[in-house]
C-alpha cells in the first residue's frame, strides 16, 4: 500500500463562524532587513535543542518536509546556529539512504520509520543548503546542496512523460496500474531556480514548465481546483486510490507560485474564485472535493488562511494566532508565508 507522506494522523480544525475574525501570521512593521516575526516563538514551539523540528500534530514524529522547513526558515531569520543544529540533526538521523537523499519518517524511542524519501522534504533540505551557503558564506553547504539536488533529479525526477518532465513524489512507489501519480504542491517553484544555481541542469526549469503547465491543466469541480494527488492520464484525474480533494497538500500550490513570482491571473483564478465564493469573509473551507464538491464544514486552519491572504493581498495578514493556538503545520505554513511575502518575484 502506498504511503501518503505528509497526511496526518489526526488534523484538528476549530470551526469558524461568520463573526469569527480571519487571523492568520504578519508582519508588525518596521520590518528589519535580517528578522523574521514569529520565528523565536516558531523555534522555541518547534525546535528542539539538537535541531529536530517536531510535528506536534502527528505523535510528535520528525519529517524530512519539517527538517527542509526549519532549513529555510533560519536562513530568512538570519539564525545560523540554529541552522546548523537543525542540519546535523538531519544529516545524522535522516541521512541515512545510500542514495544521498532523506528518510522521510522518524519517530522518537524507535529512529526511522519509513526509509522512503518525500520529494518536497528533499527538496527544501537541498534548498535550505543552498540558502544557507549564500547566507553564511559556507562553502560545504553548497557542495551538499550541489550533491543532494542531483541525487533528486537522478531519483525522483522523470523525463519523457506525454507532461514532460515530472517529479516523483518519492523513489519507491506512487505509480498505480493506470499511471504516475504526483502531488503538485511538491513542485516547489522557487526551489527550482536556487537548486539550478549550483546543479545547473535543464531538468529544473523543464521541472518548472512542467508545473505550470500541469496546474493549469488539472481543474476539477464546480471551483476548477487541483487536487492533492493527481493521476497522470489523458485526460488528467484525481487519484482514484486517495481522497479526492483539494486540502491539505494542493493549498501550498498558489504559496509556491507567489514565491517564486510566477502567481499570475491566469495561474491562480481558480484558486481565487474558491476563496470570494463564500459569502463570509470570514470563512474558508479547508477543504473541497473536486469529484462532488463537497466541502469542509469547518475551517481552514490559520496558515491555510494566511495564504488566501497572501495571494489577495501581497501580504501576510495584518494579526495572527500564537503558536500554541494552532497546530504544527498552520504553524509553519504562516511562518513560510512571511517569508513568501518578503521574497516574492525574487529569482
Amino acid at each position: 500500500m502506498t504511503k501518503d507522506p505528509h497526511m496526518p494522523a489526526n488534523i484538528h480544525r476549530r470551526q469558524l463562524l461568520c463573526a469569527a475574525t480571519l487571523t492568520g501570521f504578519g508582519l508588525s512593521p518596521p520590518v528589519l532587513a535580517q528578522s523574521l516575526r514569529g520565528w523565536d516563538e516558531w523555534k522555541a514551539a518547534y525546535v528542539a535543542a539538537d535541531g529536530r523540528v517536531t510535528d506536534t500534530g502527528q505523535r510528535n514524529i520528525s519529517h524530512s518536509e519539517g527538517q527542509g522547513f526549519g532549513l529555510v526558515l533560519a536562513t530568512a531569520a538570519n539564525d545560523k546556529a540554529t541552522f546548523d543544529r537543525i542540519w546535523h540533526w538531519t544529516q545524522a538521523n535522516l541521512g541515512t539512504r545510500p542514495d544521498g537523499l532523506f528518510a522521510w519518517r522518524w519517530e522518537p524511542g524507535r529512529g526511522v520509520t519509513d526509509t522512503n524519501t518525500a520529494a518536497d522534504g528533499d527538496l527544501f533540505i537541498a534548498w535550505g543548503l543552498q540558502r544557507g551557503a549564500e547566507r553564511f558564506g559556507t562553502a560545504a553547504y553548497k557542495d551538499k546542496a550541489a550533491a543532494i539536488a542531483k541525487a533528486i533529479r537522478e531519483k525522483m525526477v522523470q523525463d519523457g512523460t506525454p507532461w514532460g518532465t515530472v517529479l516523483k513524489p518519492a523513489v519507491d512507489g506512487f505509480t498505480s496500474p493506470q499511471g504516475q501519480v504526483v502531488n503538485l504542491s511538491y513542485w516547489v517553484f522557487p526551489a527550482f531556480d536556487a537548486l539550478n544555481k549550483v546543479d545547473p541542469h535543464p531538468q529544473w526549469e523543464a521541472l518548472t514548465k512542467s508545473g505550470l503547465r500541469l496546474t493549469e491543466i488539472a481543474r476539477f469541480g464546480r471551483w476548477g481546483l487541483p487536487p492533492d494527488w493527481l493521476l497522470l492520464v489523458n485526460p488528467l484525474q484525481p487519484d482514484p486510490s486517495r481522497t479526492t480533494r483539494y486540502g491539505y497538500d494542493a493549498a501550498r500550490i498558489p504559496l509556491y507560485l507567489h514565491w517564486a513570482g510566477k502567481a499570475d491571473v491566469g495561474k491562480i483564478e481558480s484558486f481565487t474564485k474558491f476563496w470570494t465564493h463564500f459569502k463570509c469573509d470570514a470563512f474558508l473551507p479547508g477543504w473541497a472535493n473536486v469529484v462532488d464538491n463537497s466541502i469542509d464544514s469547518y475551517g481552514a486552519d490559520p496558515g491555510v488562511a494566511a495564504i488566501r491572504t497572501l495571494l489577495m493581498s501581497g501580504k501576510p495578514p495584518a494579526t495572527r494566532l500564537p503558536m500554541s493556538a494552532q497546530s504544527y503545520y498552520s504553524a509553519t505554513l504562516g511562518m513560510l508565508v512571511e517569508v513568501a511575502a518578503r521574497e516574492g518575484g525574487r529569482r
